[in-house]
């Protein structure tokens, strides 16, 4: 989905400075020999096979003769850049400063909505779980082993679940109760947390039990940070979504996994149940 969206975003900003290039009445190959660039850089930027920088925009612009459009070209490419963010970027130096991030995200919302469907939310691990967690990651991505760092600062960003301004409201599939990242005794432990969450004033847990009927299925997860930003991860990078028609469709989407959610008691028997399934420990 990810990579399909930026590369139909890149594919409009092309078409728009090929549109600037023919209101010039210039050529490609023209357009090439003014910016003094290959023919095939042209074509590349054009066809959305390449992301132009902030020079690229100016020039081209200054080229067709309309520099008025470079405000309009730079808005469109940063859109990309904000919006779709990969791990490669963000974890250059390590996992610490993204937990940074999700620390001033957290701060700034008084709602918080949270959906998982294979992991406990990082808001609710337990250090050991959140550091098997984080191994995975650098191991996978490749990316500096920062992890004692990332730790301590995804342990810190959890302070916010005891401020009484705030509310979180976490819906997991139960498969996320299943998968194991870890030994059993990790898990065990990190079952033993979610149970204890149940009490808490600022926190709503709901479980979606493998069993329950779904008005609509849960293809990934996602964070709804109150009607402001929406945060979707994927395998290559994290998509930021600030425009109204896209919170609204993953309000929905919230809205219709929860009619299936339990809560209370009931989610403590059902997590209850798979932590009985680990044996004593």
């Amino acid at each position: 989905m990810s990579g399909t969206d930026f590369q139909s975003g890149r594919e409009a900003l092309g078409a728009r400075l090929r549109e600037l290039r023919t209101e010039a009445g210039l050529t490609g190959k023209e357009l090439a020999q003014r910016l003094r660039w290959p023919a095939s850089k042209v074509s590349r930027l054009q066809t959305g096979r390449q992301t132009p920088s902030v020079g690229d925009l100016e020039a081209w612009a200054h080229a067709a003769g309309q520099p008025e459009a470079i405000a309009e070209l730079k808005a469109r490419v940063a859109g990309l850049e904000t919006t779709y963010r990969s791990w490669r970027r963000q974890l250059v130096a390590g996992h610490r400063a993204r937990q940074e991030q999700g620390i001033a995200e957290t701060a700034a919302t008084r709602l918080t909505r949270g959906v998982e469907v294979v992991r406990v939310p990082g808001l609710l691990q337990t250090p050991e779980y959140a550091r098997n967690v984080f191994e995975q990651n650098a191991e996978f991505r490749q990316t500096p082993r920062d992890v004692d760092t990332a730790v301590r600062a995804r342990v810190r960003r959890q302070e916010a679940l005891y401020d009484p301004d705030k509310t979180f409201h976490f819906l997991l599939y139960e498969p996320a109760l299943h998968a194991r990242t870890g030994p059993v005794p990790v898990q065990a432990a990190q079952l033993d947390r979610l149970m204890g969450v149940v009490g808490l004033d600022t926190v709503r847990l709901g479980i979606v039990p493998l069993g329950a009927r779904l008005r609509r299925a849960p293809s990934h997860g996602f964070w709804i940070y109150d009607r402001r930003l929406v945060i979707v991860e994927t395998v290559n990078t994290e998509m930021w979504l600030e425009d109204e028609a896209s919170v609204r469709l993953y309000e929905r989407s919230w809205e219709w996994l929860e009619q299936s959610a339990v809560y209370g008691r009931q989610a403590q028997r059902l997590i209850g149940r798979v932590r009985a399934a680990l044996g004593a420990v």
